[in-house]
Parts: C-alpha cells; structure tokens; sequence
C-alpha cells in the first residue's frame, strides 16, 4: 500500500510538469508570432506612407486660361522645370497685368505675340512690342525634349540676352531655330509652356490679315489670362 501511494504521487507530479511545460511553450510561440508578424507589417505601413509622401510632393503643373476676343485657349505652364520664367508670368497673370493687352505682332505661319502693357493704349500703336513690366528676368536655358520652339509652344519674347519681361509669343509651326542649344545663336527664346487645349484659336490668330509692322489689321484682346490647377 505504501509503495502504491508513493508511485501515485510520483505519477501526479509528472503530470503536473507536463501540463505547466506544455502552457509555457504555448506563450512562447504565441510572443513569436506577434513579434514577427509586427515586423513583417511595419515595413509594409512604412512603404504605403512613403508612397503617400510621394503623391503629396509631385507637383502638377498648372494652366493658363486664355479669354481673348477670338476665342479660348488653355496653356500648361512648366513650372516643374522652369520655375522662374512660370513664376513670373503666373505672377503678372494674377496680378491682371495681361488683361486688356493685345496680340499687337502676328506673323502668319510663325508666331503671335502679346503681352506688352502699351497695348492697352491705342495712341502708343507705335511704341507696341517696347513695353514691359519695368524689370528684367534671368534666362532660363534648360535642356529638355519638351523646351523647344516647336508648334504649340510659348516661349519669352526678348531683345537680347537677360531681357525677358513680360512678352510672350506662340509658335504656330516649328521654330526649333529659335532654341538657346541651336544654331544660329542670334536669338534665344526659352519655352516655358504649350498649348493643351484651344489650338485653332490660336491658328486663327495667326491668319488675320495684318498692316505695318506685322500688327494685326483688327484688334485682338486678351481679356483675361487665368491661372488654373489641371
């Protein structure tokens, strides 16, 4: 009886290892597996919130909204690459400088220009095209597929080196001549838009009949120049 007790307690106790062994390795794997399935989220959380970083700081380039007398026309500005010469014209648009000047130079089969102030003022037809903002931009020459003086594109009017202002003018046929990387080098006109809607406007533009000095026969108004998200 005696030696029936003791086996009986010996066989508890084994027991009773057993079990509290058997809890242990059950918290165990249940900390591994949070532990690793925190690591494995975390750089998952990390990469989705760089993305969101990403999407925040891609800047999209914004549109000037032409309402001239003839129609409208809508021109995405490169900000993303010419950041001083969108800069300014976005400025001046804001500001309403453009509001009321004419395209006072068309040349069929080449270009239209604008934004000169005097424009405004028909007893200063004859000083057309010498007007600006009374201050000088720098010339932004940068290389890029799209910063050509081809069809559709607007580059600064100037008369020289460092001389930009206010003038623009709208390629209405290749002028790739006219690009700073090209030759002949005697005039180099940055490119720091194109047109994305509204092209025919600008075509017809370009086909009014004109009179001395290339100035259109008719009036041709910018009422307004908007600056628009795309």
């Amino acid at each position: 009886m005696k030696h029936f007790v003791i086996l009986l307690l010996l066989g508890f106790l084994l027991l009773l290892n057993s079990c509290s062994g058997a809890v242990d390795v059950a918290e165990v794997d249940s900390g591994e597996d949070e532990v690793l399935m925190s690591v494995y989220e975390a750089p998952v959380d990390a990469e989705n919130e760089q993305d969101t970083i990403n999407e925040e700081n891609t800047m999209t380039n914004r549109v000037a909204v032409f309402d001239t007398s003839m129609g409208e026309f809508s021109m995405e500005l490169f900000e993303d690459t010419m950041p001083i010469t969108t800069g300014n014209f976005i400025k001046l648009a804001n500001e309403g400088f453009y509001d009321g000047t004419r395209f006072h130079r068309v040349i069929v089969d080449f270009m239209i220009q604008g934004g000169d102030p005097q424009s405004t003022d028909t007893s200063k037809q004859n000083l057309w095209g010498t007007g600006g903002p009374g201050y000088a931009i720098e010339d932004e020459h940068v290389a890029g597929e799209k910063l050509s003086n081809v069809r559709g594109s607007i580059s600064m009017a100037n008369s020289g080196p460092q001389s930009g202002g206010s003038q623009f003018f709208i390629n209405v046929v290749d002028n790739s001549f006219l690009d700073w990387d090209k030759e002949p080098s005697s005039s180099k006109h940055p490119v720091f838009g194109e047109v994305i809607s509204g092209m025919s406007v600008v075509d017809s533009i370009s086909n009014v009949a004109t009179s001395a000095g290339d100035q259109p026969s008719e009036d041709i108004v910018v009422n307004s120049i908007k600056i628009v998200d795309q």
